[in-house]
């Protein structure tokens, strides 16, 4: 069979439904209409003869052929971003204002700034550590102009990979013994306790919320403290503190969803676009994500 070259716009359409979850929901990102966006698909689908995608319960569902691409796709629709800035090498200058939850802040975005700060110092970062709950609010009403994320529904900016959840404990006081089970939360809105409860809930395990912080310092002073377990992100628990599972009588947490959240006032802001671009390609890049 003879092969045939891959359209950018094939791609991009390809990368835009996977990211929002449906050919409709994509049409508002690539400003076309749904059968146009349709026919551009089957085009691709033409191309390497074989189906990408299939109609879901709820969403649509890539193949197996369909992930393999996708992550060509990303990489192709990077590599011409970038050699478009190459070429067109405008200084940027300006001022970005980031959110990130405390928890994703050193392992997420340390290497993001890293890569940004040496090419664009005529960029002021303006960074805001809270709680995803808290930074989403502030994305709409535009007083941030792109955030990372936990998901509160699926269609909530674009998904960047699944963060496993935890629970942990000190080693020398074995608190996960006790009945009820003590444990340390966030906010009353907060995900991460919503997952906690949930879980507990689902095996029918007794608890006492001891102690509750909108910080992740406060969870792990209540932890390493000796006064409560938490649900805690894998990627924040410290390696002197337990990780509990269900040689602890501890089930399973469902994993939190991180997106890269951005306002519509900040469309056309080049130095959001470009850090919105570094934060995705790098994260995805890091976690193996296509």
């Amino acid at each position: 069979m003879a092969l045939r070259d891959l359209q950018i716009d094939w791609l991009h359409c390809l990368v835009a439904v996977v990211d929002a979850g449906s050919l409709s929901a994509a049409t508002v990102q690539l400003h076309r209409s749904q059968s146009a966006v349709s026919m551009q698909l089957k085009k691709l689908e033409d191309a390497v003869g074989h189906r990408l995608l299939e109609r879901g319960a709820r969403r649509l569902e890539l193949t197996e052929q369909g992930r393999t691409l996708l992550g060509y796709a990303r990489r192709m629709l990077d590599l011409q971003t970038e050699a478009q800035a190459a070429l067109q090498p405008a200084v940027l200058s300006g001022r970005v204002r980031l959110g990130v939850p405390d928890d994703y802040a050193a392992t997420y975005l340390t290497p993001v700034l890293r890569r940004f700060a040496p090419r664009h110092s005529g960029v002021e970062i303006e960074l805001n550590c809270e709680q995803s709950t808290a930074l989403i609010p502030r994305v709409e009403r535009g007083e941030l102009d792109l955030a990372l994320i936990s998901r509160d529904h699926a269609r909530r900016g674009r998904l960047l990979f699944h963060e496993p959840m935890v629970w942990v404990g000190s080693p020398l006081l074995e608190l996960w013994r006790r009945d009820p089970l003590p444990i340390a939360v966030y906010e009353d809105i907060s995900l991460a306790r919503r997952g906690a409860i949930h879980a507990l809930a689902l095996q029918g395990r007794r608890y006492k919320v001891v102690y509750h912080s909108s910080s992740l310092a406060g969870q792990l002073a209540a932890v390493e403290s000796g006064l409560a377990v938490a649900a805690l992100t894998q990627c924040s628990a410290p390696a002197q503190l337990q990780v509990l599972g269900r040689e602890q009588g501890l089930g399973p947490l469902a994993p939190m969803q991180v997106a890269a959240y951005r306002s519509k006032a900040s469309r056309g802001n080049a130095a959001v676009d470009e850090l919105e671009r570094l934060l995705v390609q790098t994260l995805r890049m890091a976690r193996g994500v296509g």
